[in-house]
């Protein structure tokens, strides 16, 4: 359920935190278009199709533009029945263990380019 207020990681109006943001790097979020045919957990690393502008999954063996790591889901986003408007993150330090990886992409095979749009990993230690 979407917050009234809009908020990436806010349901019922109420905040519900998680492990994802991992530091004090300002956050920059925005939105895409999510194409049909997914289900997407918030941390989401996704790709840009460069034919259509949409984002999917990134996935290292695709070969539409998508295989480049570009941003991070902000909210889980139900796509399965249609291209949805997604929720993302541009920028900001995030928890590597947090995130979903698409096949063939690891932390360390995505973090230089996601460097590359000041998105950050980090590996988040427990107290």
């Amino acid at each position: 359920m979407t917050s009234p207020i809009n908020k990436p990681g806010v349901s019922a109006d109420a905040l519900v935190p998680d492990s994802l943001l991992a530091g004090d790097f300002d956050i920059v979020s925005g939105s895409v278009t999510l194409i049909s045919g997914q289900n997407l957990a918030r941390g989401s690393v996704l790709g840009i199709i460069t034919a259509s502008n949409k984002a999917t999954l990134s996935l290292a063996a695709s070969a539409d533009g998508s295989q480049v790591p570009n941003c991070i889901l902000a909210d889980d986003v139900d796509a399965s029945g249609g291209d949805a408007v997604a929720p993302i993150y541009k920028t900001g330090e995030f928890n590597e263990a947090a995130l979903t990886i698409g096949t063939g992409h690891t932390a360390a095979s995505i973090r230089e380019t996601l460097r590359g749009n000041s998105i950050f990993l980090k590996s988040v230690m427990g107290a």
